[in-house]
């Protein structure tokens, strides 16, 4: 079992799934990493990382690309591809990458939860994803989606992030995986 203490998490400090994350490692005594950018509204002030311009656009994807590969328009607007670039920041980070959210039929995550999701998977780095709608946790192995029951966090190093809309039993999936990792 990791020591909590010895453990950084990488998020975004949106509302939602993200804010939960950061609370749950407040209170394991987790150190926070949260990327974000000037003029972004953040629901959690520690371990805020406001990247400037230039690294932003060291991690400028094609919004044509991003659209393809998850089956959906994302518009060119300057927010959005800001907060595409912060969760590179995030997946790139951690060594291990849980999110909540939504499986779509097609196995992409819905929105723009998804982009941490496939670069995760362009990445090759363990992907957990636990689906609100489904009530379960999900692995990413040898390209699908495979039920598994009470992951565990188990690099030091690790990415949380996910929806804005978190539910109840979201929130009580992150309860039990911190509580399981770190006791």
């Amino acid at each position: 079992m990791l020591k909590p203490e010895s453990c950084t998490l990488y998020s975004g400090a949106a509302r939602g799934a993200e804010s939960e994350f950061g609370r749950l490692a407040a209170q394991y005594g987790v150190t926070e990493v949260n990327f974000t950018f000037a003029g972004h509204s953040n629901d959690r002030t520690e371990g805020l990382r406001v990247l400037s311009d230039d690294e932003l656009v060291r991690k400028d994807v094609s919004l044509t690309y991003v659209s393809r590969l998850l089956n959906r328009s994302f518009t060119n607007a300057e927010k959005m591809r800001k907060v595409l670039q912060t969760i590179m920041y995030q997946v790139d980070s951690g060594h291990e990458v849980f999110i909540v959210g939504v499986i779509q039929d097609d196995g992409t995550v819905k929105g723009g939860t998804g982009w941490g999701a496939e670069f995760a998977k362009i990445c090759n780095k363990p992907l957990y994803v636990f689906g609100q709608a489904r009530n379960a946790w999900f692995k990413w192995n040898k390209g699908e989606w495979e039920t598994v029951e009470n992951p565990v966090i188990t690099s030091a190093r690790f990415t949380g992030t996910g929806t804005r809309f978190i539910e109840e039993n979201g929130k009580k999936a992150l309860q039990d995986l911190f509580a399981r990792s770190f006791g």
